[in-house]
Order: structure tokens, then C-alpha cells, then sequence
């Protein structure tokens, strides 16, 4: 008899969930041939082709779901609260070995493929070459190299600054030539000590130029937005996803504008919160609180931080009611958001309404649509790539148990996590 070519995994569990949405299946079981899926069923109809070789892995009250999708990092941060003005000041290669860091630490917490929405230089793409040589293990990497900002803008002081339509366009070209897999773009300020955060940065013909030109090319868009004018900029250019998302007017304060909301609803723009990253500051001063005590600034930084957190928590509530399509990226490792954590993240979207499945739709299936990357991962259909996620527990239930990691598989292939930390 001839052997078989293809080898199959077998992976049963107590349950499967496919990530679009719809119950979990009872003594699941994925069928993996190569690095690709050929079947997702009931456990016993899951038929083996005569004579192949099978590896069957059981796991026994646990739960398979699709690899996590991080539609919002980047790799190059520290997490340890400084700001991206002083993060830039480090040398390219210790930005790379960082990036390497935070890129095997992500992988072994189940998150198997990250969107990365800045860095500075060619310090990502490096990452890359790294990861396709075997050197390094990481997530499957969607890159954008440097951003676009305005002259001073957000990001500015590692991203193309650029003027005009032409000079739009001219960017968008360069970072496709250097090997962006999307664009992404500072709509407003930021954290960058020389923007204006509540203000857009690009004229409406110079994002329209920018979204156009990604277009052309097969090229997704994603904008920083803290502006409501910046959204509403970025709805009339055809921006695909829309960053943090926040109604602030000019001044800094809020104002819930409802017309909005049923835009991005009604135009399938997909937003990505980042509901978590104040969050963990939050979090930080309030166990130093409860363990040392808090100076009288601290305790004023956590009063601002614990009223921002809130305001968002209720924002991001407004917009699931509004029909808009939120999707889960950390925006891990900036600032104090270390990497590894992106549960933190998903678990946000349950606090604000979201069912644990629909939040694991959120961090899976929907990220990948908004990642323009649906066709080859997230979800467990025949075809697509074999990234799973074994977890303790049943998230569906318990949206926590997703930090209960079993085991990850990337392209059919269980990751070695044994020097995991």
C-alpha cells in the first residue's frame, strides 16, 4: 500500500467554537491537514481518509477556539509608561530585540496574529525577516512600517510627515514599496507632545487622497481618531477602521453625538476601542493604593484616570447599541499596557454589554474582517489557516477563561511555549 502523502492532526475537546458567532459544539473536534483546516464537527463525524497518518490530540474539558487576532499593537513598545517621544530616542536594534520580546510573549498568550500600527524605521519589517528565517516565534504580522502624520503630528517623530494631496498619496506609495500590508493613519493628535489631540490633523482631501491611493493598491486604512470631526473626516474618506473612536470636541470634552454613531453603523466602519490601555494605569494606582498608600498627585492622576476609564466604558456601551462593529486591539505596548494581556482587552467589550461569545467574535472573526484578512484566519472553516487556541474552561461562559491557555497552534502546528514565562 502506498502511504499517504498528508499527514492529519486530530484535535477533539469538550467543546469547539468556530468564532462566527453561534453555539459551541458539544465533543468537538478540528481536522487539520497540513497547516490548513478540512473539517470542524461533532467529534464523531469526523472521518480520517483511509490509510493516512493521524496525530490525534484529546482535551478533556477544555474548550478550541480560533487563534486570538490583536488588531492593535505596537511591537517596538515597552509597557513600562513611557511615552512614544522617549520610546523613538532608543536605537533601531534595540527597538527590533524588544519588538522580538513582546512578539513571542503575545504568541504564547493565544494571540496568533497582531495588526501593527506604527513603528518606527524599518525596526517591524526587520521583525518580520527575523520570523520568516526561523530566528524568532511570533504572531502572523500585519504591518504598516511608519505611519502618516501631518508635520508635529501624532506618531510624527517616527511616521512620514506629509502635506498635501500629492505628498499624501507619495507616503501611502513609499509604504507600500517598503512593505506595508495596510496604512495607517493619525487623523488627530495624540500623546505626541508637539499634536493637538481634539483637533484633525489632515484636510479632508489630503485623507481622501490617503485612503484612495491604499485603496488602489489593495491596501486597507486604519485612522487615530479622538476627534468626532476627525471620524466624521474619516467616514466622508472612506477610512476602514476608525482607532479609539472618541466624541471629543476641540476643547477635550465629550459630547455624544448619535448621528455619528448610526454613520459608522450604517457604513460597516469597524472601531477599535482601546478601552483597556487607561485601564491598567488605573489599576496599577489603585493597588499601589491599597498597598502603600498614594501620594496626593497620584491620587489626583487616579481620580482623572478612574473618570476617563469610565467615560470610555460608557462610550464604547453607546456604540454596541448603535449597531457599530467594535473590534478587540490592544494597542499593547504603549504606554503601560504591556504585552500578553490582550484578554484584558476582550474582557473590556463584555463589561460594556457584548455576550462572551460576541466579544470572542470581536477579538477573532470580526478582527479579522477588519484586518481585510478574513478569507485565511479568524474562524475555524474548512480552508483556512489552523490557528487555534486551547483554553481551560469555557469562555462562552466565563470570557475570562480565556487567559486559562492550554496550548497554541499556528499554521496546524502546536507552538512551543516551554521557555514561556
Amino acid at each position: 500500500m502506498t502511504e499517504a502523502k498528508n499527514d492529519f492532526t486530530l484535535i477533539k475537546a469538550s467543546r469547539v467554537i468556530d468564532g462566527l458567532g453561534g453555539s459551541a459544539i458539544e465533543r468537538g473536534a478540528v481536522l487539520v491537514e497540513g497547516d490548513q483546516i478540512t473539517k470542524v464537527a461533532p467529534e464523531e463525524e469526523i472521518v480520517v481518509p483511509e490509510g493516512a497518518s493521524v496525530e490525534e490530540i484529546v482535551y478533556e474539558n477544555k474548550t478550541v477556539l480560533p487563534g486570538l487576532i490583536d488588531c492593535h499593537v505596537h511591537m517596538i513598545g515597552i509597557g513600562d509608561g513611557r511615552v512614544g517621544d522617549e520610546l523613538t530616542k532608543l536605537p533601531d536594534e534595540v527597538l527590533t530585540l524588544q519588538a522580538a520580546k513582546n512578539a513571542r510573549i503575545h504568541l504564547y498568550s493565544g494571540v496568533t496574529t497582531v495588526r501593527d500600527c506604527g513603528a518606527k524605521n524599518n525596526t517591524t519589517f526587520m521583525l518580520r525577516q527575523a520570523v520568516e528565517m526561523g530566528i524568532t516565534p511570533s504572531p502572523r504580522l500585519l504591518l504598516t512600517g511608519r505611519p502618516i502624520s501631518i508635520i508635529g503630528g501624532h506618531l510624527s517623530y517616527f511616521g512620514i510627515e506629509a502635506t498635501g494631496e500629492v505628498e499624501c498619496r507619495a507616503a501611502v506609495r513609499q509604504l507600500i514599496k517598503e512593505g506595508a500590508d495596510f496604512i495607517k493613519v493619525t487623523a488627530t493628535g495624540g500623546s505626541t507632545r508637539t499634536s493637538f489631540p481634539f483637533r484633525p490633523s489632515f484636510t479632508l482631501q489630503e485623507l481622501i487622497a490617503i485612503s484612495d491611493e491604499a485603496h488602489k493598491f489593495g491596501k486597507h486604512t486604519a485612522a487615530h481618531c479622538v476627534s468626532t470631526q476627525a471620524i466624521i473626516n474619516a467616514l466622508d474618506a472612506g477610512i476602514d477602521t476608525v482607532i479609539h473612536g472618541a466624541y471629543k470636541e476641540p476643547d477635550g470634552s465629550y459630547l455624544y453625538r448619535p448621528e455619528v454613531t448610526e454613520r459608522l453603523a450604517e457604513q460597516g466602519v469597524f472601531v477599535n476601542l482601546t478601552m483597556h490601555q487607561a485601564r491598567e494605569h488605573q489599576w496599577e494606582l489603585e493597588k499601589k493604593k491599597q498597598d502603600d498608600g498614594l501620594t496626593m498627585e497620584e491620587q489626583r492622576d487616579l481620580d482623572i484616570v478612574s473618570a476617563g476609564v469610565e467615560s470610555s466604558m460608557e462610550h464604547g456601551a453607546r456604540l454596541r447599541s448603535g449597531g457599530v462593529k467594535l473590534v478587540s486591539g490592544s494597542d499593547a505596548a504603549w504606554a503601560r499596557y504591556k504585552m500578553g494581556g490582550f484578554q484584558d482587552e476582550i474582557q473590556a467589550h463584555v463589561e460594556i454589554g457584548m455576550t462572551p461569545m460576541e466579544a470572542i467574535v470581536s477579538a477573532t472573526s470580526d478582527s479579522a474582517r477588519s484586518c481585510w484578512a478574513e478569507d485565511r484566519i479568524g474562524s475555524l472553516e474548512v480552508g483556512k489557516l489552523a490557528d487555534l487556541l486551547v483554553v481551560d474552561g469555557d469562555p462562552s461562559v466565563e470570557i475570562n477563561d480565556l487567559k486559562n491557555v492550554v496550548d497554541v497552534f499556528q499554521n496546524g502546528s502546536k507552538v512551543d511555549r516551554s521557555d514561556y514565562v
